[in-house]
Protein backbone atom coordinates (compact mmCIF):
# COMPACT_ATOMS: atom_id res chain seq x y z
CA UNK A 1 0.00 0.00 0.00
CA UNK A 2 1.12 3.49 -1.08
CA UNK A 3 0.19 6.16 1.67
CA UNK A 4 0.87 9.89 1.71
CA UNK A 5 -0.46 13.42 2.63
CA UNK A 6 -0.51 16.89 2.36
CA UNK A 7 2.09 19.38 3.92
CA UNK A 8 0.21 20.31 6.89
CA UNK A 9 -0.23 16.55 7.44
CA UNK A 10 -4.53 16.61 8.46
CA UNK A 11 -4.92 15.31 4.70
CA UNK A 12 -3.89 11.88 4.04
CA UNK A 13 -4.53 8.73 1.79
CA UNK A 14 -3.93 5.43 0.61
CA UNK A 15 -3.07 3.52 -2.48
CA UNK A 16 -3.95 0.01 -3.29
CA UNK A 17 -1.64 -1.79 -5.80
CA UNK A 18 1.09 0.35 -7.67
CA UNK A 19 0.86 3.90 -9.79
CA UNK A 20 0.20 3.47 -13.47
CA UNK A 21 1.82 5.73 -16.07
CA UNK A 22 4.20 8.88 -14.51
CA UNK A 23 4.11 12.36 -16.38
CA UNK A 24 6.05 15.45 -16.00
CA UNK A 25 3.48 18.00 -16.81
CA UNK A 26 4.87 21.81 -17.59
CA UNK A 27 1.50 23.48 -18.58
CA UNK A 28 1.56 27.30 -17.62
CA UNK A 29 -1.21 25.77 -14.96
CA UNK A 30 0.86 23.09 -13.12
CA UNK A 31 3.61 25.69 -13.26
CA UNK A 32 1.68 28.15 -11.49
CA UNK A 33 -0.09 25.45 -8.74
CA UNK A 34 3.27 23.52 -8.36
CA UNK A 35 5.27 26.81 -8.21
CA UNK A 36 7.89 24.87 -10.04
CA UNK A 37 8.74 24.51 -13.41
CA UNK A 38 6.68 21.04 -13.77
CA UNK A 39 4.61 19.04 -11.24
CA UNK A 40 4.55 14.91 -11.61
CA UNK A 41 1.82 13.23 -11.85
CA UNK A 42 1.08 9.20 -11.63
CA UNK A 43 -2.38 7.53 -12.97
CA UNK A 44 -4.26 6.01 -10.04
CA UNK A 45 -7.02 3.96 -10.59
CA UNK A 46 -9.88 5.70 -8.45
CA UNK A 47 -11.00 2.84 -6.88
CA UNK A 48 -7.88 2.25 -5.78
CA UNK A 49 -7.23 5.63 -3.82
CA UNK A 50 -9.17 6.38 -0.55
CA UNK A 51 -8.71 9.30 2.12
CA UNK A 52 -7.64 7.78 5.43
CA UNK A 53 -8.24 11.68 7.34
CA UNK A 54 -9.29 14.86 6.40
CA UNK A 55 -11.44 14.56 3.60
CA UNK A 56 -13.89 17.06 4.95
CA UNK A 57 -10.60 19.53 4.38
CA UNK A 58 -10.34 18.95 0.75
CA UNK A 59 -10.99 21.43 -1.61
CA UNK A 60 -11.92 21.24 -5.13
CA UNK A 61 -10.66 23.94 -7.94
CA UNK A 62 -12.05 23.35 -11.66
CA UNK A 63 -8.65 24.89 -13.15
CA UNK A 64 -10.27 24.48 -17.15
CA UNK A 65 -13.38 23.09 -18.10
CA UNK A 66 -12.20 19.25 -18.13
CA UNK A 67 -10.23 19.25 -14.82
CA UNK A 68 -10.79 19.78 -11.49
CA UNK A 69 -7.85 19.72 -8.79
CA UNK A 70 -8.13 18.78 -5.78
CA UNK A 71 -5.64 20.66 -2.28
CA UNK A 72 -6.04 21.01 1.25
CA UNK A 73 -7.36 24.16 2.29
CA UNK A 74 -4.96 24.60 5.66
CA UNK A 75 -1.93 24.42 4.10
CA UNK A 76 -2.63 24.47 -0.16
CA UNK A 77 -0.89 21.23 -0.76
CA UNK A 78 -1.79 20.28 -4.40
CA UNK A 79 -3.04 16.71 -3.54
CA UNK A 80 -4.74 15.35 -7.58
CA UNK A 81 -5.98 16.48 -11.04
CA UNK A 82 -8.81 14.93 -11.81
CA UNK A 83 -9.97 14.91 -15.62
CA UNK A 84 -14.10 14.44 -16.48
CA UNK A 85 -12.87 12.85 -19.61
CA UNK A 86 -11.41 10.02 -17.73
CA UNK A 87 -13.72 9.08 -14.70
CA UNK A 88 -12.15 5.73 -13.73
CA UNK A 89 -8.80 7.30 -13.13
CA UNK A 90 -7.39 10.02 -11.12
CA UNK A 91 -3.93 11.62 -11.34
CA UNK A 92 -2.06 11.89 -8.03
CA UNK A 93 0.92 14.56 -6.74
CA UNK A 94 3.90 12.40 -6.59
CA UNK A 95 5.40 14.96 -4.31
CA UNK A 96 2.92 13.91 -1.59
CA UNK A 97 3.68 10.28 -1.58
CA UNK A 98 5.84 9.27 1.84
CA UNK A 99 8.76 7.56 0.56
CA UNK A 100 9.60 5.95 -2.64
CA UNK A 101 6.39 5.25 -4.95
CA UNK A 102 8.22 2.46 -6.84
CA UNK A 103 7.39 4.77 -9.95
CA UNK A 104 9.43 7.12 -12.61
CA UNK A 105 8.13 9.08 -14.92
CA UNK A 106 7.51 8.33 -18.60
CA UNK A 107 7.54 11.20 -20.35
CA UNK A 108 6.94 15.37 -19.90
CA UNK A 109 3.88 16.74 -21.58
CA UNK A 110 2.87 20.80 -22.60
CA UNK A 111 6.92 20.83 -22.93
CA UNK A 112 5.63 23.71 -25.41
CA UNK A 113 4.43 25.92 -22.52
CA UNK A 114 7.76 24.83 -20.20
CA UNK A 115 9.35 27.61 -18.15
CA UNK A 116 11.68 29.24 -20.55
CA UNK A 117 14.39 28.88 -17.40
CA UNK A 118 14.17 25.33 -16.69
CA UNK A 119 16.04 23.06 -19.70
CA UNK A 120 15.16 19.52 -19.91
CA UNK A 121 17.99 17.06 -19.38
CA UNK A 122 16.71 13.47 -19.46
CA UNK A 123 16.34 10.97 -22.50
CA UNK A 124 12.35 10.57 -21.66
CA UNK A 125 9.85 11.28 -24.26
CA UNK A 126 8.85 15.07 -24.92
CA UNK A 127 5.31 16.06 -26.13
CA UNK A 128 4.34 19.47 -27.40
CA UNK A 129 1.13 19.27 -25.92
CA UNK A 130 -1.17 16.46 -24.83
CA UNK A 131 -4.52 14.86 -25.54
CA UNK A 132 -5.69 12.96 -22.49
CA UNK A 133 -8.62 11.19 -24.05
CA UNK A 134 -5.57 9.26 -26.46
Amino acid sequence: MIEGKCLCGRIQYAVEGDIGEVSHCHCSMCQRIHGAAFGTYGAVPRENFRWLSGSDLVQVYQSSASMDRTFCSVCGSTLQAILNTEPDVLYLALGTINGDPKCRPSFHIFVGSKAPWYEITDDLPQHETWSYTE
